[in-house]
């Protein structure tokens, strides 16, 4: 049996292609967003290092939506007004309980410290790290916007004429998630810095429990409200 038919300068997009989208990718993941607020609230909450693995939760989340845009599932999905209802509501209801936990949260909790960075700058233990990891999968699985956004977007940049466009659009949302690693990481340094020193005081520890919390709220409505 012949092997498949693939050619890495044709089922690929051109480098110029590449570039462009590089850019347009790292844009769009400074444009404030539920993601990246969610990252730069991380952070502050409970380190640099729990930040970061946030971010790999949600390159992670990408890698579905990638798939699900290269197989055609996408467009199934996006066509189905129940399937959009359940998906983003169960991403409302997720956000919900992170609110009600961040609002309830003391400063310096037992949950805090297994969760993130017990002192500013500890690496957080190994279930912890996995948790934070697991919530930026969720946060990203369950908004049916990313998806909608990544059908619309990704296909605008791979050209049939030069092979395979499933190829093409897993290779772009591998440089989205590239563009994505960097710049979220960069937010969840700067902020996991300044939240360091807001974990000193544990006032300020509790205003920033209850600021994340009414954010995830905030959060959670626009996510319930969105349209496709």
């Amino acid at each position: 049996m012949a092997p498949p038919d693939f050619n890495l300068t044709t089922d690929m997009p051109s480098i110029e292609t590449l570039v462009a989208f590089f850019g347009v990718s790292a844009l769009l993941a400074l444009t404030p967003g539920p993601d990246n607020i969610f990252v730069l609230l991380q952070s502050a909450q409970r380190g640099w290092r729990a930040g970061m693995c946030v971010v790999l939760g949600l390159c992670l989340g990408l890698v579905g939506h990638t798939t699900a845009v290269a197989l055609g599932l996408a467009a199934v999905f996006a066509a189905s007004g129940v399937a959009f209802g359940v998906l983003k509501f169960c991403g409302a209801a997720y956000l919900v309980w992170l609110a009600w936990g961040a609002l309830r949260a003391p400063a310096g909790s037992e949950e805090a410290q297994m969760e993130g960075a017990a002192e500013p700058g500890e690496l957080p233990a190994a279930s912890g790290a996995l948790r934070m990891v697991g919530r930026g999968v969720v946060m990203n699985l369950t908004n049916p916007k990313v998806l909608v956004f990544f059908l619309a977007f990704l296909p605008q940049f791979a050209d049939p004429a030069r092979g395979s466009m499933a190829r093409q659009i897993m290779l772009l949302g591998l440089v989205f998630m590239l563009a994505t690693l960097l710049v979220f990481g960069a937010i969840a340094c700067f902020s996991g810095a300044f939240g360091a020193l807001l974990q000193r005081s544990a006032r300020a520890q509790r205003l920033l429990n209850r600021v994340a919390g009414l954010v995830f709220l905030g959060l959670a409505l626009r996510l319930a409200t969105a349209q496709r």
